[in-house]
């Protein structure tokens, strides 16, 4: 049991994340991510002044989740063209492991999404930007022809997007999708090639 003067949010937020897997998003409720850490509502509500902002924030640290190993492999060093291939199968075998290794939650999450698109678009300018960043030095360091730095890097957000976006979940576990991800990847590089 948790002491409410102890308690933190990254504890709430793991409670709220069993929760929302046992009960679901439209019965979850902050009483039931309480019990679930042993102290009362209003510690909850001190963290998180109502169940939207609770859930807001679920979300918020479900897809800051992938940002970590993302930023790792952008700010590798070396060629640009074997870090955004490194990028992109590293952001698709972290959203394949979520939907494939724990469907309920991960169609809690696709609920909670819909409920927070703003924090979703937050999500998604963010991983532009990573792949504008990998671009932008693959132009300085000539590997890349010149093009607008944020177009080109949507342009291969949005192209890859069968490999990413939830909306294609039920394709992830199909024996084909490495096989058609390398054949869009080949695609998207030969694009971006300065020689091209």
């Amino acid at each position: 049991m948790t002491t409410d003067t102890a308690l933190t949010a990254e504890q709430i937020l793991i409670a709220a994340e069993e929760v929302l897997r046992r009960f679901g998003p439209a019965k979850a409720t902050v009483v039931d991510v309480a019990r679930e850490i042993g102290v009362s509502h209003s510690s909850v509500y001190r963290h998180f002044p109502s169940k939207a902002a609770l859930r807001e924030a679920v979300t918020q640290r479900w897809l800051d989740q992938a940002h970590h190993d993302l930023t790792a492999v952008k700010d590798e060093a070396g060629d640009a063209a074997e870090r955004l291939e490194h990028w992109l199968t590293t952001l698709f075998a972290a959203k394949r492991k979520k939907a494939l290794d724990d469907p309920e939650l991960f169609a809690t999450y696709l609920v909670l999404a819909e409920e927070n698109s703003a924090v979703v678009d937050a999500h998604i300018e963010t991983l532009v930007r990573q792949i504008a960043e990998i671009f932008q030095d693959g132009v300085e360091r000539k590997e890349f022809k010149p093009a607008h730095i944020l177009n080109t890097a949507r342009a291969v957000f949005d192209a890859t997007a069968p490999f990413h976006d939830p909306v294609f979940a039920a394709s992830w576990s199909e024996p084909t999708a490495d096989a058609r991800f390398a054949a869009v990847w080949k695609l998207v590089i030969g694009g971006l090639r300065a020689g091209a």
